[in-house]
């Protein structure tokens, strides 16, 4: 048997090529848009690859089974639950329904929860084997955790039902297999899918059962309350990238750089309404960046909390290091975000000639924070953390506004107030900061090192308490 995993760290995601070195037949399952390496990995050993194997339709990503079934002819496959849903051709997988490969057998198992249409993959190394070699659990089940129920990316099914379907495929699909089963998920730790991923990106059933916090003993009503409480806000692409993934859309060109564009022509287009974002780090872009644009350092979680940030019809213009166009497009295109007219030519350069258009962020450290505070009457601090996050410290008196919810709730906070923007440690912050002034907000700070260089610095912390009104 070949088995490979792939994991893609900047969305948390994995993806698996599964094949039978007898008969060189192979699945890739879950697969990232870009999808060169599958293809050369099945070329290296041998494998042809004949089908792609959708555990649901995805909402953190934009998968690449259009893309495969184009370069390689492959049938894309999916639960029974998802017939008459997808735009494209499919073929769908009866529960405990096999698919031989050779001496290697894959057998479907439906494990609604996540969403009705889930599904989990059990690998088998020999048709009689009694112990799987693993499982490729999708977003069902999750090392240390399990799928999420209320992202409601599927119309008519509430988060309520879902988590009692998640359930019932637990404790009826899953747990019953053997100790030594591997459990081989989508997602790792940062995923927004869950709430308690690990770090592990592969673990054994018998490991999971005896630590998952979701699958200890207790009841249905139970499970239901474990598995809602305390769930991040959904990025704001989410439900975009769901629909996406339904959809007959255009394929990616990988290798298609963006057009470099002058001053005059991205001027332009900003002043249409297309955004510019600026993929250099936080700290190159609080020296100096085009007045309007906003800060997604390409370093970071690039492609997601871009998502929290560009609506999805929104044209998008990139300012960067040189040679990072592309590898910013294509991460983009990861979460279904295709309109990117172009990049900046030559930034620096433009910078420097027409300093009249470039502006620089302020930042200040924890202890001038905390002397704004006594000195400056009406300061707006603004942490744009998770909930969860914020229930473990925050600074007394902020407004809490996760980044995926940052959009939707500009009209909550005062344009003209002084402001103070943090996050846990500077990335997120610089991108809330920029949002902010990017939506006529005159006065905007950020907090350097975040709440970390704050609760460092000893200075007041409070809890977060939720308003319930």
């Amino acid at each position: 048997m070949f088995f490979q995993q792939y994991y893609l760290a900047c969305l948390s995601h994995a993806s698996y090529l599964v094949g039978d070195r007898t008969t060189g037949r192979a699945v890739v399952v879950d697969p990232q848009r870009d999808i060169a390496q599958y293809l050369a990995d099945a070329e290296e050993n041998g494998l042809r690859i004949e089908a792609v194997i959708e555990t649901h339709f995805h909402a953190d990503f934009l998968s690449g089974h259009l893309e495969l079934a184009d370069a390689t002819g492959s049938e894309i496959l999916y639960g029974e639950a998802a017939a008459d849903i997808a735009e494209f051709p499919i073929r769908t997988l009866a529960d405990g329904e096999r698919l031989p490969l050779g001496e290697v057998v894959l057998e479907a198992r439906a494990t609604p929860g996540h969403t009705p249409e889930s599904i989990s993959i059990v690998v088998y190394e020999r048709a009689e084997d009694t112990v799987p070699y693993g499982v490729l659990t999708g977003d069902t089940l999750f090392i240390g955790d399990v799928g999420r129920p209320d992202l409601l990316t599927s119309v008519g099914v509430t988060g309520d039902e879902l988590a009692r379907q998640l359930y019932r495929s637990l404790q009826d699909k899953l747990l019953p297999l053997p100790d030594e089963t591997r459990v081989f998920p989508a997602h790792g730790a940062g995923s927004a899918c869950g709430k308690n991923l690990s770090t592990e990106t592969v673990s054994t059933m018998g490991e999971q059962r005896r630590t998952n916090y979701a699958l200890q003993p207790m009841t249905e009503e139970a499970f239901v309350a474990a598995v809602t409480e305390g769930q991040r806000a959904a990025p704001l692409y989410f439900a975009f990238s769901a629909a996406r993934n339904k959809q007959a859309r255009p394929l990616l060109e990988e290798g298609d750089a963006p057009t470099p564009l002058p001053l005059e022509e991205v001027l332009r287009l900003q002043a249409g309404g297309a955004l510019v974002l600026d993929t250099r780090p936080p700290a190159d872009f609080a020296l100096g960046h085009l007045r309007g644009s906003v800060n997604v350092g390409l370093e970071g979680r690039f492609a997601g909390y871009a998502g929290d940030v560009i609506r999805p019809d929104q044209s998008v213009i990139l300012v960067g290091e040189d040679g990072t166009e592309t590898e910013a497009k294509v991460r983009l295109a990861r979460i279904g975000f295709d309109r990117v007219l172009g990049a900046l030519a030559e930034p620096i350069e433009s910078f420097v000639r027409n300093p009249d258009l470039v502006e620089q962020s302020a930042r200040i450290s924890a202890p001038e924070l905390a002397a704004r505070r006594r000195e400056l009457q009406g300061l707006q601090v603004v942490d744009i953390r998770n909930e969860g996050e914020a229930r473990l410290g925050m600074i007394p008196g902020a407004v809490v506004v996760p980044l995926a919810r940052l959009l939707a709730r500009l009209d909550e906070l005062d344009r003209t107030a002084p402001t103070v923007v943090h996050c846990a440690g500077g990335y997120r912050s610089s991108i809330g900061t920029s949002v902010l002034r990017a939506n006529g907000f005159t006065d905007v700070s950020d907090l350097l090192g975040g709440y970390a260089a704050w609760a460092a610095a000893e200075l007041p912390t409070t809890t977060f308490t939720p308003d319930v009104g």
